[in-house]
């Protein structure tokens, strides 16, 4: 097809699907090749050439008194064809000139074409070297986005890139992430499988195979010829229940449009580039259907040709050259054709001083030369115009197949992607028009692994894609809040995680407190001593003048009591919320009240030792040392030494209330910081010291000769307070929590039960069971009857 003109636009379409090459008889100069079997719908694109170019030139707006014309090259889908149409469109078929400067018709300053991605490759690598514009409305490669390979190359398709990110966008929308991927193998497949691969694993995808697998979704970039082997296939092994996502180069083909391919196909979703309408293209396709030879019997195809009767309608014809109820990329040749005009007519309309190239110079308007700037609004109201790589603004038609009445397969669009400068790319989507080729008809699903809930965290497998996972739940102390997540996060200090552990909840704050059973038995255990001690104390006031109570001064029995009640009482100060009051208190009563303790039994075995030893010549003069005052005063002393370790102690480094996590990580053991370990560890040696010296002095005065000798109860209650406090250290330091508190309250309400039991239990079961026994002649009795 040709049109003469001021200037010539070349186009380059596939309207036969083979090539024939003539034999070669090697005698004869060989014959060109020629191309067969017609392809309607390529025909009616490069007619839209022509029909564009029409339009144009009967504009008066653009491009006046300059009439195009074009050159029209069949590639016959076959790459040394287009290659040597497209050298015959750029540098003419003439064999000689007639004029010495060389010039002969004018070339084509733009081409339409190629379709081919592969062909567009080669043809811009050539035509790219001279600057020739190239304007593809098929050609879909993301490699020719490339302005250093293919700097004169543009198109009015978007690039596969586009493709990919907009079919990519469709599986993250229904969250299909385990996908089946099947390509052609050439240009068009190739470059973008490999582009879809890293798009998929940037949403957080993955490739299930490249040939077959459990995978519900299969993604298919191929051309329909390429297709129909794989679709044949589908149907002997009987393939079904998969999703198929089409690519734009077959998603509006009618060739997979059968009953045959019906069970299989229905419910396929595709990409497919912006439909659009061209006003006055249908009744520019002029097609009857028929023939005006009455002899005719040819046959076109299998069906005879009838004879045209003058009475044929053109708005009744319907065939695919005449249907533009789907114009996509014959819509694309259109915009192909305006594009290449509208850049001349802005070249023709340049002034000098103000243009595009170099010095703000225009081109010479004598001596064409190719240009790049476009940006219009075609009359369906697209805009077009190229990015710095060339290409164009990023629109498709999300379709999908659905059966139709008769038992075929109809296309009905269901969305659109849209992919802007400041939104990036947008799904708009009508889920209550898709069709779905699955029982129930629900979206469905296809995951590698399903996705692991709040709670949880992915594992990856090892050896699989990054989509296929364990779901792990997460440790003590870490949550999870959202689906799939990669990693549980730790919960800060004062938290833990819930039993579901998807929520962070404050840690339980943990201490004796009165209100649980274990307080409330040692609380019981220290007021029961308390009450006994209280009640020992009323015994003796009531027989404070018999002789039992009288032996080794009284005053230091009652002093002893006395500091045996503190000793029960300081116990409640370790039971409860901790506060700054009782952790200053706690230790320092526990200390000063067994020091007073102590040193009141300590002095009571002195006097006992200084008596006897009394009795005897050589010592007679030992009482004096051991007087009442003495006594006293040996008890204030020792309790002062005590006194001044606890000042020291808590002026310096004193208990105060602390948070303790580190115990029980669950919890927050609430407890008292003792402040100075060497303060603490000092009141415990002392309290220590004075038990040893009063337990071997004890121990040394046992056989005493005495009818009642306190320096054995001494000695056995000492021995006890001993094997408390020497078993507590392990259990305290052992014990978590709160149970260290009730191990050390154990420990004081056990050591002074053991006290108050093997001091005053012998006299007081004498005071109140025998009182016979409580005279001073049965107390010393005891010398005589073994004589």
């Amino acid at each position: 097809m040709f049109k003469d003109g001021d200037v010539i636009f070349g186009g380059l379409f596939e309207v036969d699907f083979l090539t024939v090459f003539p034999e070669l008889s090697f005698r004869t100069e060989p014959e060109p090749p020629y191309c067969e079997q017609f392809d309607m719908e390529s025909f009616q694109q490069a007619q839209t050439m022509a029909f564009a170019i029409d339009e144009i030139n009967k504009n008066p707006n653009l491009l006046p008194n300059i009439t195009l014309g074009y050159h029209v090259y069949d590639n016959c889908v076959m790459l040394g064809m287009a290659f040597r149409a497209a050298i015959s469109l750029a540098s003419g078929t003439e064999e000689s000139f007639s004029n010495l400067n060389c010039t002969g018709p004018p070339p084509v300053i733009g081409i339409v074409g190629d379709s081919s991605s592969t062909a567009s490759i080669a043809i811009s690598s050539i035509l790219g070297l001279f600057r020739v514009p190239i304007v593809s409305h098929y050609a879909t490669c993301s490699c020719l986005s490339d302005r250093k390979k293919y700097p004169s190359f543009f198109r009015t398709i978007p690039s596969d890139a586009f493709q990919v990110r907009a079919m990519v966008q469709i599986l993250k929308y229904f969250g299909w992430t385990w996908v089946g991927l099947v390509y052609s193998d050439d240009d068009y497949g190739i470059y973008a499988a490999q582009f879809f691969q890293l798009e998929i694993q940037l949403f957080g995808g993955c490739i299930a195979f490249s040939e077959a697998s459990t995978a519900r979704v299969v993604v298919v970039f191929s051309t329909p010829s390429f297709l129909i082997p794989l679709m044949d296939d589908v149907v002997l092994q009987n393939i079904t229940g998969r999703q198929w996502i089409a690519s734009e180069a077959w998603a509006t083909s009618l060739v997979h449009h059968t009953p045959r391919l019906l069970p299989f196909l229905r419910g396929t979703l595709g990409i497919a580039i912006r439909r659009g309408e061209i006003q006055g293209l249908h009744e520019f396709l002029k097609m009857f259907g028929c023939s005006f030879e009455t002899d005719s019997k040819e046959r076109d195809g299998e069906q005879v040709k009838k004879i045209c009767t003058g009475q044929e309608d053109l708005r009744t014809t319907h065939t695919p050259y005449t249907d533009v109820s789907e114009l996509r990329a014959t819509y694309n040749v259109y915009k192909a054709v305006y594009a290449l005009a509208h850049a001349f007519h802005d070249l023709m309309q340049c002034e000098e001083g103000r243009g595009p190239f170099s010095g703000n110079r225009c081109a010479d308007k004598t001596n064409l030369k190719p240009w790049q700037k476009v940006n219009y609004t075609t009359g369906f109201g697209d805009h077009v115009s190229f990015d710095k790589n060339g290409d164009a603004l990023a629109i498709y038609d999300v379709l999908n197949w659905q059966p139709s009445f008769d038992g075929s397969i109809r296309v009905k669009a269901v969305g659109v992607v849209n992919e802007g400068a400041a939104t990036g790319m947008v799904l708009k989507l009508d889920e209550d028009a898709l069709y779905w080729n699955f029982e129930p008809k629900q979206t469905p699903r296809s995951v590698c692994s399903e996705s692991c809930p709040p709670g949880t965290r992915q594992a990856m497998r090892k050896g699989f894609p990054i989509c296929c996972f364990d779901c792990l739940p997460c440790g003590d102390g870490e949550i999870s809040n959202t689906t799939d997540a990669n990693e549980c996060t730790v919960c800060p200090d004062e938290f833990w995680s819930n039993t579901d552990k998807d929520q962070c909840v404050p840690k339980e704050v943990e201490f004796l407190s009165y209100e649980e059973p274990l307080g409330i038995s040692l609380t019981t255990a220290s007021l029961i001593g308390t009450c006994f001690c209280a009640l020992v104390m009323v015994i003796f006031a009531n027989h404070r003048n018999t002789p039992i109570v009288r032996a080794n001064n009284s005053e230091l029995s009652f002093l002893l009591l006395l500091s045996l009640k503190l000793c029960f009482l300081c116990a409640l100060l370790f039971i409860g919320q901790p506060q700054l009051w009782t952790c200053l208190l706690r230790h320092a009563v526990f200390g000063i009240s067994f020091v007073l303790c102590i040193s009141s039994i300590l002095v009571k075995t002195m006097v006992v030792i200084a008596v006897f030893n009394s009795s005897r010549p050589e010592g007679q003069g030992t009482l004096k040392w051991f007087g009442v005052a003495q006594q006293r005063c040996t008890v204030l002393v020792l309790t002062a030494i005590q006194v001044v370790i606890c000042a020291v102690w808590l002026s310096t480094a004193s208990p105060t209330p602390h948070k303790n996590n580190q115990y029980i990580r669950s919890k927050i053991v609430y407890e008292c910081a003792i402040g100075s370990v060497a303060g603490f560890s000092t009141l415990l040696a002392y309290i220590g010291l004075l038990a040893a010296v009063s337990f071997l002095i004890a121990f040394l005065a046992r056989n005493l000769p005495d009818n009642f000798n306190e320096a054995k109860f001494i000695t056995f209650s000492m021995l006890i307070f001993c094997a408390v406090w020497v078993a507590f250290v392990p259990a305290y330091v052992s014990s978590p929590g709160k149970y260290a508190v009730a191990v050390e309250i154990f420990a004081i309400l056990a050591s002074s039960f053991g006290l108050l039991v093997a001091i005053f239990a012998p006299k007081c079961y004498i005071i109140l069971l025998h009182p016979e026994r409580n005279t001073k002649k049965a107390i010393m009795g005891r010398d005589s009857q073994n004589k």
